[in-house]
């Protein structure tokens, strides 16, 4: 098949997946709003959720449909886009300074699931009762969260920020059920198109769907965060960028793989999971030093964001030379 068609195919679905993402978080949030939920519990739950809604789905279609390398690849590689590729673009662009609270109060918890999940994937394979695990921990953390986030202190009200506690947009219920419907149908469809375009091209370019799924699978799922990230820049709240990004790698890590496994359980190439996961985790830890920031106390400047944009450009290289 024709590589022009299989990137068409790409870019609609990526157009189309972040679209129905966001029409579908605001039907729900709509919803939960008319069912008297409060905006701390929306924030938390659905639109908390909402920025790693892609990825779910992908990943989810893709372990359903036989193809669980993309759902593997998408989950990490996510991860790794997160911090590399947006974390570095957005320090590049605009250095901004991180409050110590973020770091102290969920980077552990982001690496306690890197080792929790790591512990999971350790024979290679993500079992139902793994997939069960995973979503388990992903409850802990949303109530954790919801918590924190009810504590009086400086520390809740930057939580709150985080998790999104603006209005909800005021929709009617006919238009609350047509976002609903409407944004999981065609979720639903531009996942099954991506699944589908994506592996044709890793088989015609010769390389794993591993590979695909760690590398243009992952950028694309990852693009609500960029919106987020450049959003915080605009509201001149770019501090926010370490947070959201910290919150999006703990959903990807659990509720990714949790799903994905839950539903179509899956084995993994044992070397290629280790090389990747090790890769991703030396992304995690690079937050700290880049947030206390390598030459300005406290601050992810222009040099940070570039070493964060070189190392992933160069992560992508070696995939694509090494092929699987």
């Amino acid at each position: 098949m024709d590589i022009l068609i299989l990137l068409a195919a790409l870019a609609v679905g990526f157009a189309a997946l972040g679209w129905s993402a966001d029409l579908f978080v605001a039907g729900a949030s709509s919803a939960a709003a008319r069912l008297g939920v409060s905006a701390l519990v929306i924030g938390l739950t659905v639109i908390g959720i909402g920025t790693s809604l892609p990825e779910m789905l992908v990943s989810a279609i893709a372990a359903i449909e036989g193809t669980p390398a993309i759902a593997l690849g998408n989950a990490i590689g996510s991860n790794i886009a997160n911090v590399g590729l947006i974390l570095g673009i957005t320090a590049l662009a605009t250095p901004f300074a991180v409050g110590h609270g973020i770091l102290r109060r969920e980077f552990p918890v982001l690496m306690m699931v890197v080792l929790g999940t790591g512990w999971v994937l350790i024979d290679a394979e993500v079992s139902r009762l793994d997939g069960v695990l995973l979503l388990v921990g992903m409850t802990a953390v949303i109530l954790w969260l919801g918590w924190e986030a009810r504590q009086d202190n400086a520390h809740a009200e930057v939580l709150k920020r985080e998790i999104g506690q603006a209005p909800t947009k005021a929709m009617t219920r006919a238009r609350t059920f047509i976002a609903i419907g409407l944004g999981l149908v065609v979720l639903l469809a531009s996942s099954r198109l991506l699944v589908w375009s994506a592996s044709e091209l890793a088989r015609l370019i010769g390389v794993s769907d591993l590979v695909i799924g760690l590398s243009v699978v992952a950028v694309g799922t990852s693009l609500p965060e960029l919106a987020a990230a450049t959003a915080s820049v605009r509201r001149n709240e770019p501090g926010l960028v370490i947070g959201n990004i910290l919150g999006s790698n703990i959903f990807n890590l659990l509720a990714v793989l949790g799903i994905a496994g839950t539903l179509a359980p899956f084995a993994a190439d044992g070397p290629s999971l280790l090389r990747d996961y090790g890769i991703m985790s030396l992304f995690m830890l690079a937050i700290v030093p880049v947030s206390l920031g390598l030459r300005q106390r406290g601050q992810a400047g222009r040099v940070e964001g570039g070493m964060l944009l070189l190392g992933f450009i160069a992560y992508q290289f070696m995939l694509f030379i090494v092929g699987r």
